[in-house]
Order: structure tokens, then sequence, then C-alpha cells
């Protein structure tokens, strides 16, 4: 469910993801001035939940695995999308994960100064299925079981790690971790047996694993620390990676994942129906992803509150928002818009935000 933090109701009615376009002049050292300049234009919509953009990072997974120990990372990590080659790192274990200060919270820090009364800053991070899926794909797989020959072992240590991570993020100030997550999207599709195939040739013993891994990883966490996961097809240079209803999935992300909020991709036909909100466990507040990122054009706002109202047929009306399905800019590469396209679809999203519940 929603939580009052600092005084501020997260998640919003009116929300976003949290990645975007990335300045030109981007860099090292112009970073904590352009960071200030995007949470002002946050604020200045209206928004009461601030990010960094995610403007510390190339790619919105990788970069943060490498922040733990036993972790290295190499060109050749490459992922097909829809009719696009993504360039990515591959990332692999070399020995035991461990645990250390990880260099994302310094980061945070940088953005969490930016915090006033009105408003709390948000960090998006990979969830533990996301570093666990990433370590058992076909190129990885021979490599983390020869560290790990148990993967129960290897997912208790993705659960420390990030236990650990979650503690250091607490300690400084931190009160709302956003997980994203594109395994139970990726398990959806056409391909998923064959993704899989090493681990377990039923789907339903995959999903029991990844469900274990987010959930041993949220164990413990303190009771006013909100933690969302969001859900992902894909989000790369306005492509994607996978299609498929939530139907086979809602039992264990909606209904047993231990989270207290879902940002779900809502945005075309990949995403299938509304049907199974109605599994969402009543701890749980959804936000609607119903507004794209991957194309410029503005959504018809009529359309967009009938689809609400659709939505609300399965979950209350109280326990919605709405956002844009992904973020503007999964890695630094961007999606195909412009940077006032960019901020016409948050000015949309606040405009429906106030037609639907008033604010």
């Amino acid at each position: 469910m929603t939580k009052v933090i600092k005084g501020i109701q997260v998640p919003q009615r009116a929300d976003f993801v949290g990645s975007f376009l990335r300045p030109a002049n981007l860099s090292d050292s112009t970073r904590d001035q352009l960071v200030r300049e995007l949470t002002d234009k946050q604020k200045q919509l209206g928004y009461h939940v601030i990010t960094d953009g995610e403007f510390n990072r190339t790619f919105w997974h990788l970069d943060f695995f490498w922040g733990f120990g036993g972790v290295a990372h190499e060109d050749g990590g490459d992922v097909v999308f829809n009719g696009e080659t993504a360039h990515l790192n591959r990332v692999y274990l070399t020995g035991k994960l461990t645990a250390q200060p990880h260099p994302f919270i310094d980061d945070f820090r940088r953005v969490q100064q930016f915090e006033d009364a009105q408003t709390i800053a948000k960090l998006t991070v990979p969830s533990p299925a996301q570093f666990f899926q990433q370590l058992i794909i076909p190129q990885n797989f021979p490599g983390t079981k020869a560290i790990y020959p148990d993967l129960d072992e290897l997912i208790s240590d993705i659960a420390a790690v990030y236990q650990d991570f979650i503690r250091q993020f607490y300690v400084v100030g931190g009160r709302f971790l956003q997980l994203d997550d594109c395994t139970w999207g990726a398990i959806v599709g056409e391909a998923a047996s064959l993704r899989y195939a090493s681990l377990s040739p039923i789907l339903d013993d995959v999903k029991d694993l990844l469900l274990k891994v987010n959930n041993l990883a949220l164990e413990g966490r303190p009771t006013d620390l909100l933690v969302a996961s969001h859900i992902c097809r894909g989000n790369y240079h306005s492509t994607w990676f996978n299609s498929g209803a939530y139907d086979s999935v809602a039992d264990w992300v909606f209904a047993r994942e231990k989270v207290d909020a879902l940002y779900l991709e809502y945005d075309d036909e990949r995403s299938g129906g509304f049907e199974p909100l109605a599994k969402v466990s009543t701890d749980k507040h959804v936000v609607l992803g119903l507004i794209t990122t991957k194309r410029p054009e503005l959504e018809d706002k009529t359309t967009v509150i009938t689809r609400i109202h659709e939505a609300a047929k399965y979950i209350p009306l109280d326990r919605l928002s709405l956002s844009p399905q992904c973020g503007f800019a999964s890695c630094a590469i961007g999606n195909k818009i412009t940077p006032d396209e960019q901020w016409a679809k948050l000015k949309l999203v606040k405009e429906i935000s106030k037609e639907v519940w008033g604010i």
C-alpha cells in the first residue's frame, strides 16, 4: 500500500519510473548541476518524488551489479531486442559474492540533498531476481555453477548482499527504494522455456526461484522503508525485449512478492488485459504504466482515463496511480524522443491524475 514517508504519500497518484534522457553535456564534472536542474524540473511539474534520472550509470542494471564484491564485467554482453541489438556488458562472477560499501550510496546522497519539505528522493536499482538471471544466462551459467554448485547458496548470497545494500541505503536516510525487474516479463514469452532450460524444464519452478530471491532479499527490512517493484518487458532505444500478459506470473509477483507497490507496464497490447490485477494482494498499491516512453505522440486523455476505470474493475481506484510504463532512458542511449516530448508526457500524467483522483 501507499506509505506516508517524511510527510509525503508514496507512490504518488501521478508518478514516474525513474530514468530521464541524458543531457548532451553530462559528465562527472557537470552531473551534480544537471541533477539539480532535473530535480528542479520535476518539482516544477508538481511531482513530490525526485530521482537523479539515473545520470550516474550507463546501464539501468549492470552498473549496480559492479558494486558487489566477486563481480567483474567486460564487453560482449549484447542482447537482441525487437529490431535492434543492445550493446551491453557481460557481468559475471570471479568468486563468491560479498557485501562492501556500494558506490550507489554516495550517488544517492547527491540527489538526496535536493529533498525538501515537499519532496522525497527515490532510488532505482535492479531487483535481486534480475541479478540472479544475469548470473544464470547461458554464457554465464558454467562459470556461476563452478563457484556456486548449489543454486540455493547463490540465492542466499544474492539476498545477503542486497540486504546489506538496503541497510546502507537506510542508514543514510533512504526511504523509497524501487526494484526494476525484467525477469517477470522475460518468463512470460514464447522463448521462456529455452531461456531458463538450464534451471528447470518447468517454468513454475523457475518462478519459485525468482520469487524466493526477491523475497529473501527483503526480509527484515525496516517498516518505514517503502519498496516498490517495476515490472518491465525491456526498454532500449524505444525497442522492447519481450511480450506476454501477466496472467501466468500473477500468482507469484502480484500475490506473493513482498513489496509495497507494483509499477506495471500497460502501454500497449504486449502486456495483455487488466484481469490479473484481481490477484494483487490487498497490501499492495499498483501504478499503471499507461503512458508510453517509447513514442513521442501524446496519448488521448479520455482513452487513458477510460483504461484506468477499466483497471478499477479488478482493483479499487484508491489503490491505483498513473505513470509512464518505463523510464525515458533505461540506458544512456535513451529512447527516441526529445526532452520537450519527455516533459510533455509527464505533464499529461499530472493532468490525468487531477481529473481522476483530484491531485
